[in-house]
Parts: structure tokens; C-alpha cells; sequence
């Protein structure tokens, strides 16, 4: 799996792309395409139009990138999430934490 990074033109938004399985095994690298960043966004783009599976340990990591973000006040969203990876969010009642589109 691999996970790109790209900010918006005025650097206020951060777009983490994930690509493959969002898993254990990509804990770090998620994590430093937030959190090592010489800018702080005011908002968060998940794009996981890529992503073929996540389990339980992803969305640990979307609720630390919630809370690194600012928590209730953050502006994460999660994008292009495949039907599979939607049902998923769903039954972690994840919409309720999340923008979902």
C-alpha cells in the first residue's frame, strides 16, 4: 500500500491518498503524512478512492487524525470510499465523525 500526500495550492487543505489495504502495516506512514508536516491545514481530505479493504486498526488511525486535527472541531473528510469501504464506515457509525462523500 503506499499513501501520498498533496496540499491544496493555498496550503490549507491536506489531501492523504491511500492506495491498497488500509491497515497495521501502514500505521507510521499514515501518520507522518500528517503529522510530519512544516504546515498545519485547516482541513483534511481522506481520499480513499484506492483503497480495496481497511479494518479496525485504520480506523484507529482515522480517529487519531481526527483528533490531531482538533477533535469535534476538526474539518477531516472522508472521500470516494468504494461501497465495501462505506459499509464498513457505516457500521463504525463513522458518519457521525465524519464527512463522508
Amino acid at each position: 500500500m503506499a499513501v501520498e500526500t498533496d496540499f491544496s495550492q493555498d496550503g490549507k487543505k491536506l489531501t492523504i491518498k491511500v492506495k491498497g489495504r488500509f491497515d497495521f502495516g501502514e500505521h507510521q506512514e499514515f501518520r507522518n503524512a500528517y503529522e510530519r508536516q512544516d504546515k498545519q491545514p485547516d482541513a483534511f481530505v481522506v481520499d480513499l478512492k484506492d483503497t480495496t479493504y481497511l479494518d479496525s486498526s485504520a480506523l484507529g488511525m482515522l480517529l487519531l487524525l481526527r483528533d490531531h486535527a482538533g477533535g469535534d472541531a476538526a474539518d477531516v473528510r472522508v472521500v470516494h470510499a468504494s461501497s465495501d469501504v462505506r459499509k464498513i464506515l457505516a457500521i463504525s457509525n463513522f458518519e457521525k465523525l465524519f464527512d463522508i462523500s
